[in-house]
């Protein structure tokens, strides 16, 4: 058997993930305490995805906990960037980890944890967690 032959179907589709622009980007506003130590935590159960492989729809609970140095995310924007994954082929792992790079690199949070819980397909329940630093 040729060991370069892609049974899966999956091969080139989440070549370009990392370099993925979402419609509507992530917003800030200063933080007022940022003299003080403190997390904010946030959660979405809205957020939605398509598989690259069926072409089905992923649902998912995302909890984004953070503590802020300079900036706060702007929620509605968060919810309208979030929003963005809706029509996207894009893996479940690829997607809380694309989320993760995005909040770093607007947000600059001390520290950051992303987790995602996908909803159950074919008797399979996954949940990506991603930290920083």
């Amino acid at each position: 058997m040729n060991n370069s032959m892609d049974i899966s179907g999956y091969k080139g589709r989440q070549d370009e993930i990392r370099d993925l622009k979402i419609f509507s980007e992530l917003e800030v506003i200063e933080n007022q305490y940022k003299d003080k130590d403190y997390t904010i935590e946030i959660k979405n159960n809205e957020l939605t995805t398509i598989c690259p492989k069926t072409g089905l729809p992923d649902f998912a609970t995302i909890v984004i906990c953070y503590k802020p140095r300079e900036h706060l995310v702007e929620q509605k924007s968060l919810k309208l960037y979030l929003n963005g994954y809706r029509n996207i082929g894009i893996f479940q792992e690829h997607v809380t980890n694309k989320i993760m790079e995005d909040f770093i690199d607007k947000v600059t949070p001390k520290w950051v944890k992303i987790e995602t819980r996908w909803n159950a397909r074919g008797g399979i329940e996954v949940k990506v967690q991603r930290e920083y630093p």
